[in-house]
């Protein structure tokens, strides 16, 4: 037989994570066809926005090292730019939703600025008070921000011209295609920030700080830029849930939120472009399905995320990893004692 090579050439193996990846894009496009009750599909949006909040939490925890306890009142800063401009100004929604994660973006370069020349806990503390500075402002401007009565009658972008038909934006199927393309953008601009030069010295500042000044890498020049781009998908984040739910006041913008984004990252895996996404659906997720717990329910969900941060803690992304690489390692090991 001829050992010449065929004009068709070695066949390509496709990656597992290729298939998973065309597999999940093809679930989500589908999902408002097979989810038969509005709630689900409702919370499905939800988990979409949270997911790029949790993106940009990712950014300054799990790839920087530093934990910002923020992400709550950003959020709320780019919800009401969207209430603002669009009730008040008169601007189109889609201005708004372009506009409200710069001014969100620009907030935080200068409350940022000298923020970021604290280290440790002590910035935690600092982006936590900014959380609740936030929050007070909310509520009590109410000139502006109407207090507990919030803004109502937000409105949502128009229907959207396609080759295959208008889109909707003001149905929730619609409004559905909307933010899985924006929880698409905001990701893919996650993937290439942390994997070009940027990224790399955000991972080395996180490694190890004062190895990489030493090796002439400005820290506190990647440190406020990845908590500025963290705050600019929060604030992101915020303009979509404004629009969406068509009435805010700043109950969601409190600590608490900010607390479930840093879970989120931590429950799903830090430093992981995939943690982000398991750990938004998870937060949104769990709570609902321990509702069936009733009185305990806040009890069951503490204690779940207590086990998991203990059993898991480097996320559910890690833990994957792990128990794929085990059978491999198990091979190798028996494939050395048969050698032996």
């Amino acid at each position: 037989m001829s050992n010449a090579p065929t004009l068709a050439g070695p066949a390509r193996r496709v990656r597992p994570g290729t298939t998973a990846l065309v597999a999940l894009a093809v679930l989500l496009l589908a999902l408002p066809a097979l989810v038969t009750v509005p709630y689900f599909l409702h919370l499905t949006i939800l988990a979409l926005i949270w997911m790029i909040i949790a993106q940009g939490q990712n950014l300054i925890q799990g790839y920087t090292g530093y934990v910002s306890i923020a992400a709550g009142g950003f959020m709320g800063v780019g919800a009401y730019c969207v209430a603002l401009l669009s009730v008040k100004l008169g601007w189109s929604p889609w201005v708004c939703l372009a506009v409200a994660p710069l001014l969100t973006a620009a907030l935080a370069l200068v409350v940022g600025y000298p923020s970021l020349r604290v280290k440790g806990h002590y910035f935690a503390i600092v982006t936590l008070a900014y959380n609740m500075v936030i929050f007070i402002v909310l509520m009590n401007f109410t000139s502006l921000t109407g207090g507990e009565a919030g803004i109502a009658r937000i409105p949502r972008p128009p229907a959207l011209q396609t080759p295959w038909g208008a889109i909707d934006f003001d149905t929730r199927t619609g409004y559905y295609y909307l933010v899985l393309g924006m929880t698409a953008l905001a990701t893919l601009a996650a993937v290439l920030l942390v994997r070009s030069r940027v990224g790399q010295a955000m991972t080395a500042i996180r490694q190890n700080e004062t190895l990489a000044e030493a090796v002439g890498i400005s820290a506190w020049r990647y440190k406020l830029f990845s908590f500025v781009a963290s705050a600019g998908f929060a604030g992101l984040g915020g303009a979509l849930y404004a629009s969406y739910m068509k009435f805010i006041n700043p109950a969601p913008f409190s600590v608490e939120s900010s607390m479930n984004a840093v879970l989120a990252v931590i429950l799903g895996g830090s430093g992981t472009l995939a943690g982000p996404v398991i750990g938004a659906v998870a937060v949104i997720f769990l709570p609902e399905y321990l509702r069936i717990a009733d009185t305990y329910r806040l009890i069951a969900y503490g204690l779940v995320l207590v086990l998991a941060t203990i059993f898991m803690p480097r996320g559910v992304v890690e833990l994957a990893q792990r128990l794929r690489r085990r059978p491999k390692q198990e091979e190798k090991l028996h494939g050395r004692h048969q050698e032996n």
